[in-house]
């Protein structure tokens, strides 16, 4: 069923003239079918298709190449997704949020903005770490406010390795089409933060900072609770990178000694995406808080938080 899902979206014919309005839609039965699939059976096979093995484990930094594979896929699907329907809110939720991975400034806003404006949510999966680092959560940013989902609201039980949650497969349809902006309205987030609530957001290396002016209590797919005044988030997108340290040896000889013996120290030090957190948190206060209430804040940059 997955290959035959993938197959129908691989060449979708030309995009057809629109009876209907063209407003932007979370509504399945007015989305043209081939531009649906492109935005959830397409996109989860995307996400689930193998990019490494065991061997790659050994590259330093290789894992960027994966992530941004994954990343230029989602976007390319999307991008044929609302071309082939514009009507496809979906599309266009998927698109505000890699075109702000993929630092396309200019993109991400005219994304952003044709989502809110039509009611919609521009959705992260994340990792809530001090809820439970081995769940997954969803964070949907829309013009109101800030929701968290769990996960399982929207797959059911949960497999997992070593303890980590995996995502789910191609048919857990309504995962993924809340990933694409598109939560049921049945679903009830586990918390809703009015931005009214969000008095500052702190930008790190790995994470969000989300200082609120009234507690909001989290639970996880692993039933572990919590009391937050302040969400601590990874929003899914980009990751670390090793970089390596090297202190040269004064007493190499190169005459007698082994390239290798040329540095005294040698190590890596594993530095956060920085630049991305600065990117998400700018991106949403633009349009969440145009009249700069919320207080914006940076921790160093670094190896830490």
């Amino acid at each position: 069923m997955l290959f035959a899902g993938v197959l129908l979206v691989a060449h979708p014919s030309t995009p057809q003239v629109m009876s209907r309005s063209n407003v932007p839609t979370c509504d399945r039965r007015i989305i043209d079918p081939a531009s649906y699939e492109l935005t959830t059976i397409a996109q989860a096979a995307n996400l689930l298709a193998p990019r490494s093995d065991f061997w790659d484990a050994f590259r330093i930094n290789g894992h960027l190449e994966t992530l941004d594979d994954l990343n230029h896929e989602s976007w390319e699907l999307a991008e044929r997704a609302r071309t082939r329907d514009p009507r496809n809110l979906m599309a266009h939720s998927i698109l505000a949020r890699q075109y702000v991975i993929q630092g396309r400034e200019r993109a991400a806003y005219d994304a952003w903005s044709t989502v809110l404006d039509h009611g919609g949510a521009v959705v992260w999966t994340a990792t809530l770490y001090d809820v439970d680092a081995k769940s997954y959560f969803l964070m949907a940013f829309s013009r109101d406010a800030l929701r968290i989902y769990r996960m399982g609201q929207f797959t059911g039980p949960i497999e997992r390795h070593l303890g980590i949650a995996q995502f789910p497969p191609p048919d857990a349809v309504a995962f993924y089409e809340a990933v694409a902006g598109c939560p049921g309205s049945e679903i009830v987030p586990v918390a809703t933060v009015p931005w009214n609530d969000v008095k500052e957001i702190k930008a790190g290396n790995w994470v969000l900072w989300f200082k609120l002016a009234q507690p909001v209590i989290v639970t996880s797919d692993r039933n572990k609770k919590k009391t937050l005044r302040e969400i601590k988030v990874n929003l899914h997108g980009e990751t670390g990178h090793v970089e390596i340290l090297a202190s040269p040896n004064p007493d190499y000889d190169p005459r007698w000694d082994y390239p290798s013996e040329q540095w005294t120290n040698v190590r890596g030090i594993g530095l956060g995406p920085y630049d991305y957190q600065h990117r998400v948190r700018d991106t949403i206060v633009r349009f969440v808080d145009p009249i700069g209430r919320i207080r914006l804040t940076s921790s160093g940059r670094g190896a830490g938080w």
